[in-house]
């Protein structure tokens, strides 16, 4: 099939050489998000997809919005059989859907319709969900509610960051959009319905949804830790800053600290949560590295008293 690839972050580029690499379909475009400033000097860098379909020569597409006049009568010229999407990151008008022969499909991470939106992997690892996985639909005006086309699972292991699964999903989930692909090809697949039971959604999080709470559990605090990292990073306050926490593991020996107190010994920080207490692993100062927390609380000096979460570092008064 003649396919045009609509994607944008690293996490695409996977399923994009997947397709690339098949002996039975021609990738003949991409569509990505516009080149967007970057780092210090704010220069325009173009989307992990667009760079690779640059090295493999393909045409790359770069609407504004997929509603541009342009960008929708170069599509029509093109002539997609169909069009494979990994987290495009622009809603698809019915206008748009309806131009290749076999629509638009979604390559999707997650089990639908469980975490229906933008992201799914860092909403399953903070529900403390222990198996997730890729599914492949049509896409359809509605939020990932399309017909789906084939799923695979894969297993959340009990250290994972919303960055490892994804990497992992990013992998498996090539193989299947590929698959799909010939699926369709073939005629063999026949989208399936997504049930009417078990809906979830999983928004895009904020930096607000990423500040720790420390009176929750602290498998609560684990699960958050691990849901943001990479992105939006979690953090909590300390002397009126924002720490950022890259890594923490429960310790369920520490039940004598309350909910964000701190106990600094030699080589280790554990704070004090709503249920048993974790230890900080890995830290990072505003506007420094990640450090070892042991490093940090060293550099720091925390004074008896003072608290993580506190807006001044003081233990909360009620």
């Amino acid at each position: 099939m003649k396919l045009v690839f609509a994607g944008t972050p690293e996490v695409a580029v996977p399923a994009l050489d997947a397709l690339i690499a098949s002996d039975r379909h021609e990738v003949a475009a991409v569509v990505t998000r516009p080149d967007a400033p970057s780092g210090r000097g704010r220069r325009l860098v173009a989307s992990p997809v667009a760079q690779r379909a640059e090295e493999a020569g393909i045409e790359i597409l770069r609407p504004a919005r997929p509603r541009d006049e342009a960008f929708l009568a170069r599509l029509r010229e093109i002539a997609p059989d169909c069009c494979p999407v990994v987290a495009y990151g622009a809603l698809l008008p019915r206008v748009a859907l309806d131009i290749p022969a076999h629509g638009w499909v979604n390559l999707h991470f997650s089990l639908l319709p469980a975490w229906r939106g933008a992201a799914p992997v860092q909403h399953a690892v903070m529900a403390g969900d222990e198996t997730t996985g890729a599914a492949t639909f049509l896409i359809e005006e509605g939020l990932d509610s399309g017909p789906v086309y084939g799923v695979i699972t894969e297993n959340v292991r009990p250290t994972d960051t919303s960055g490892d699964l994804l990497t992992r999903l990013a992998f498996a989930g090539a193989g299947l959009l590929a698959a799909t692909m010939d699926g369709i090809e073939d005629g063999t697949l026949k989208a399936v319905p997504q049930p009417a039971e078990g809906i979830t959604l999983a928004p895009k999080l904020t930096v607000e949804d990423a500040q720790v709470d420390w009176t929750a559990p602290a498998l609560r605090v684990d699960r958050v830790v691990r849901g943001c990292t990479p992105a939006p990073g979690a953090w909590t306050l300390f002397r009126g800053e924002r720490l950022k926490l890259i890594q923490v593991a429960p310790a369920t020996d520490r039940t004598d600290l309350a909910p964000g107190e701190p106990a600094v010994g030699k080589n280790s920080v554990h704070i004090g949560t709503g249920s048993y207490g974790v230890e900080l692993l890995w830290v990072q100062p505003q506007g420094k590295k990640p450090m070892r927390a042991a490093d940090w609380a060293r550099g720091v000096r925390i004074a008896p008293g003072e608290r993580l979460g506190a807006a001044d570092g003081a233990a909360d008064v009620g």
